[in-house]
């Protein structure tokens, strides 16, 4: 697809894309570059954890969503994206979402005082081709007091993000990274995102 720009024209504007995936962390990360995107996750993903190592789970995770999009014929674009933490104690043990306030403070319970891996995995189909991107972050928490993990499960903060926190969201006063690309911990692999602001610039 090819355009003029002109200079107030905002990039990506004309092009079709779908985040799918109902992340509000995403839409906000994407928005600069595709103002007028298709924001709605898709129904029905198995998101079990496959076993092996938490870099082959959230792979697989993302490639099982990628497999669930059967129409891409109305996007230019389509995106897939997900989200692990692996257990502080063992790498090869995934931390997935929160299912309620007392399974998030276990888990912030658990990341308190210690470093923790994120990883995202990113699949993008384009010219009806997907690739996949697969990248690791490090962040660290604080040791926490009780009335500050009270706060944090009480912000609800932790709904439908891997670990039980939102980086920008209460926890971001909170949570140093260490290593990494910001955007992994948001849910996009920083290679994804370059690719992404690549095509909204030459499409």
């Amino acid at each position: 697809m090819n355009r003029n720009l002109h200079d107030d024209e905002p990039f990506g504007q004309f092009v079709k894309v779908w985040l799918a995936s109902n992340s509000e962390r995403r839409k906000v990360m994407l928005e600069p570059m595709f103002p007028t995107f298709h924001h709605a996750g898709i129904e029905g993903v198995d998101e079990s954890p496959p076993s092996g190592s938490v870099d082959h789970q959230v792979l697989t995770i993302c490639k099982r969503k990628a497999e669930s999009v059967l129409d891409t014929n109305d996007f230019d674009i389509v995106i897939v994206s997900d989200t692990m933490i692996s257990d502080p104690d063992d790498h090869s043990l995934s931390m997935g979402k929160p299912s309620d306030a007392v399974e998030a403070a276990m888990m912030l319970h658990r990341l308190s005082g210690r470093r923790h891996q994120v990883w995202s995995a990113t699949g993008i189909y384009f010219m009806e081709k997907w690739n996949f991107f697969c990248e690791v972050a490090v962040v660290e928490f604080p040791s926490f007091k009780d009335e500050v993990l009270a706060d944090l499960v009480q912000s609800n903060s932790w709904v439908g993000k891997a670990g039980g926190y939102d980086l920008h969201g209460a926890m971001g006063e909170h949570a140093q990274l260490v290593d990494g690309s910001e955007s992994v911990v948001l849910g996009i692999a920083q290679s994804a995102m370059d690719l992404l602001e690549h095509l909204s610039l030459a499409l």
